[in-house]
């Protein structure tokens, strides 16, 4: 019997191993021959498994597509479809190569409704094959033909709304093959959308985002780096960048630099159905994608915002300002916060060499369209050139690597230009010389009282170091046990805190005045943060880099003020003592401080989560708030704002209250913090003036931003504006919309008279949420953002309407700053009308004092 059953195991195991053979020749397969066909069911995948193309249905009205996606992600995302304008009403279409060598999709009739583009062959060809690469790109080659990146015919020229690693997106100038990315039309329709991502390759190359034919977005030329309007794009974190400019091509592409120790990210950029273009990467560990970077991401990223000469600085108020020797061509549109009209010169050009140049840093690059590059011209060689021709506005390099290279000249009106913090390169702008004639006797000026109060001060810290008791703060982080001149003139700096808080009126205990706060060591601050390494950046705003930092097991967030920041020794001296006294669950808690010659840091505790409009605005983490976490952070925000309004031992008004100000902890929690900005109001004091604005955009209440006034109610308006983007999760992006849109306060409180407040929840809180809490939520957040002040409650009421079901609310009335723009059709006289009754305010702001 043994040996009957020999042979018989013998076949089932050859049979076995050809069927095996057979699935795996099936899984593998990535080609197509001509006398092949791919119909329903069928897909070809990549030799590495990386992408599959097949067919597949979107929509409920049975709408069918060929297409690329993503093969090992199981949330299956499309990166190419080949007739997106020309879906199929069924499944029984198959791909194939004609005899004419173009692809085509044919039904069972023989109908063809799409086809490859037979004016990029070249000659006739003999034996085509179809493959599928792991760079997603689908190619039709010759099959004997072994030349990399000899094709018939790719998809990678063909993008729609997806630029993948290696692709290019850009113009063949032989061609005149324009490659760009146009977004789908909704989520569920791929068709060819209102927006699109194309570089102009004339003057000094740059890329547009165009909603139709109007530009909202521009990234500023390639300055050898990164385009000069997105100063954080920085090659590394496995990600290359690359713009190529030649008499053949001009385009812009990125990599992918995975290995085995990290592998690649799967990385895209897409043009998003709601206008933004995003860089994405796949999060594996949480199965999302993350929107790693995006644009437009502020006002000042609004393409001509400021109007000519304007610069835009999303970090002051009002973001516009004109360039120094101009002023606003239209002062009372600039009064009403509208800079599109721009700027005009103060002094006309007296042309020739009596003209000079200043420069202006850190700011993004003119729009660059009619600029004129020399590549071989030296920076002096551009300046010489520059005041030779009397239309020049200006100039700067042209790649700034390697100490820079190359020239750029301006011609005529400079537009679409804003500031940085920390980015953005130099720019050499044209003024009379009448405008610079008085800087060199300023600078003068300017250095001997610097010199006179180093001395005064290291004067005044030596003698106060010796006679200042030594206190042990008890830090995680090393006191210094000897003190040089540097540390001196450092205890005199906090020194300074300690006497200038002994000023301040407050009620309340003063027996604690002296700040037991410890002063870390600019070393150890260094170490701990790994000398502010890439890794360690938490996040950058107006002021400066956030760092992660690690000392004996504990972990620090450093803020490091930018050297060219507005926040200058008193923001500091007034963040350093204001925190400092305030304890309070949800309140940052201050650590100490760091001051090193020119350097200032503070020192928090580390908050997890970093900031909550990381979470709130993002659409791949917004799902982690649900409704109970959205509603503990909001009634958290509220007993923080309390505790500074009314419970701590002096009133404190922030100023500057907004989603990237509130910090989340591991548990979620809410933490205030940057209290740059806030200021000490006596216990009788209910309301102040300031002639300087600050705040963003957004946020700020009517009569802070129009006339300067400030107390404890604009900070309520403030917190209403953030209980309505919690509750939405919708940014409210300012007071004044064009094409008669309304803001998130406007679109809230139509709701609200509606009757159909619950749609403004947002939709990744799913069903599971309290009806009657968000009702009151909405409703506290309408009555917080009245536009009276006197008609907004104050933080005790709003803590305990929240707190209580049982707590009576009042209507809310109209809200600040709500008003779309009406279109130009409509008479003067209505137009008269709408700004008379926008708000009151804006009477105040005209009637002349």
């Amino acid at each position: 019997m043994r040996d009957l059953a020999k042979p018989h195991c013998f076949s089932t195991v050859i049979l076995l191993l050809t069927l095996l053979s057979f699935f795996s020749v099936a899984k593998s397969k990535d080609t197509l021959s001509a006398t092949e066909s791919l119909g329903p069911n069928q897909t070809l995948v990549s030799a590495g498994e990386v992408f599959e193309l097949g067919f597949f249905e979107l929509g409920t009205d049975s709408r069918w597509y060929l297409g690329i996606w993503y093969k090992k992600i199981e949330q299956r995302t499309v990166v190419w479809e080949a007739n997106r304008n020309n879906p199929l009403p069924n499944n029984s279409s198959s791909l194939k190569i004609g005899y004419d060598g173009k692809l085509s999709l044919v039904d069972e009739s023989g109908n063809v409704s799409w086809s490859s583009n037979q004016s990029q062959f070249v000659g006739v060809s003999k034996n085509p094959i179809l493959q599928l690469l792991d760079s997603g790109n689908l190619v039709l080659k010759e099959a004997n033909d072994i030349s990399p990146n000899k094709f018939l015919w790719q998809s990678f020229d063909y993008p729609t709304d997806t630029l993948l690693p290696e692709m290019k997106l850009g113009w063949n100038l032989n061609t005149s093959l324009d490659r760009y990315i146009s977004s789908w039309k909704t989520p569920e329709d791929p068709s060819t959308g209102d927006y699109s991502f194309k570089i102009d390759y004339h003057g000094f190359p740059e890329v547009f985002l165009r909603q139709k034919q109007s530009i909202i977005y521009r990234s500023g030329p390639w300055n050898g780096l990164r385009f000069s309007g997105v100063p954080e794009m920085n090659a590394g974190n496995g990600i290359g960048f690359n713009f190529v400019v030649n008499d053949e091509e001009v385009y812009y592409s990125f990599s992918e630099q995975g290995n085995e120790t990290n592998p690649a990210l799967n990385s895209r950029l897409i043009v998003a159905p709601s206008g933004n273009i995003q860089r994405l990467t796949w999060i594996e560990s949480s199965k999302v994608w993350n929107k790693y970077w995006f644009a437009p991401k502020d006002q000042c990223d609004s393409y001509r915002e400021c109007g000519p000469y304007g610069v835009c600085d999303a970090n002051a108020s009002p973001v516009c300002k004109c360039m120094k020797g101009f002023q606003p061509k239209n002062p009372s549109a600039w009064s009403l916060r509208d800079g599109s009209d721009g700027c005009e010169r103060e002094t006309e050009l007296e042309c020739g060499n009596k003209d000079k140049f200043m420069k202006v840093e850190n700011v993004k690059l003119p729009e660059s369209g009619g600029a004129v590059v020399d590549m071989g011209m030296s920076l002096e060689e551009c300046k010489v050139k520059c005041l030779g021709n009397c239309s020049c506005s200006g100039y700067s390099r042209a790649r700034i690597q390697n100490g820079g290279s190359g020239c750029v000249m301006w011609f005529g009106e400079l537009m679409d230009m804003r500031s940085y913090a920390d980015g953005g390169q130099e720019f050499y702008l044209r003024l009379a010389a009448s405008e610079l004639d008085g800087d060199g006797k300023t600078k003068i000026i300017m250095i001997v009282g610097i010199v006179v109060g180093i001395a005064v001060l290291l004067s005044a810290g030596l003698i106060i170091c010796f006679v200042r008791r030594r206190r042990n703060s008890g830090s995680t982080l090393n006191r210094r046990e000897s003190k040089g001149p540097l540390e001196r003139s450092q205890d005199f700096l906090l020194n300074s805190v300690v006497v200038s808080s002994k000023k301040d009126h407050y009620s309340g205990d003063r027996s604690n005045d002296d700040l037991e706060l410890p002063l870390f060591d600019f070393s150890s601050v260094v170490a701990a943060t790994d000398n502010f390494s890439d890794e360690n950046k938490l996040g950058q705003g107006g002021f400066g880099c956030v760092y992660k930092g690690l000392v004996e097991g504990q972990e620090i967030a450093v803020k490091r003020l930018s050297k060219n920041s507005g926040q200058g020794t008193e923001e500091f001296k007034n963040e350093v003592k204001l925190i400092a006294r305030l304890q309070h669950r949800n309140l940052v808690r201050l650590l100490g401080c760091c001051v090193d010659v020119d350097e200032k840091m503070l020192i928090y505790e580390y908050m997890e989560n970093k900031s909550l409009d990381s979470f709130l605005f993002d659409k791949a983490k917004r799902y982690l708030l649900d409704w109970q976490k959205r509603f503990n952070i909001i009634c958290g925000i509220a007993r923080g704002l309390l505790y500074l309004h009314q419970d701590s031992r002096f009133r404190i008004i922030h100023r500057d209250l907004k989603a990237s100000n509130i910090l989340l902890d591991g548990e979620l929690d809410p933490k205030i913090s940057d209290f740059g900005m806030a200021r000490i109001f006596g216990q009788d004091q209910t309301e102040a003036n300031t002639k300087k604005v600050v705040g963003t955009y957004g946020y700020m209440s009517p009569e802070y931003a129009m006339d300067g006034l400030f107390s404890i109610k604009s900070d309520v308006f403030s917190f209403g504006v953030l209980v309505l983007e919690i509750v939405s999760g919708q940014k409210n992006r300012g007071f004044y919309y064009s094409n008669n849109e309304l803001n998130l306060l406007g679109h809230a409180w139509e709701l609200w008279n509606e009757g159909r407040a619950l749609d403004i929840i947002d939709s990744s809180v799913g069903a599971s949420f309290s009806e009657s809490e968000v009702l009151r939520c909405m409703q506290v957040g309408l009555l917080c953002v009245q536009e009276r002040a006197e008609d907004r409650p104050t933080m005790s009421s709003v803590v305990l309407m929240l707190s209580s079901e049982n707590a009576p609310l009042p209507q809310p009335k109209n809200p600040g700053f709500c008003l779309g723009k009406k279109p130009e059709t409509e008479s003067s006289s209505s137009k008269q009308d709408e700004s008379f009754t926008v708000n009151q305010v804006t009477i105040t702001i005209l009637d002349p004092r």
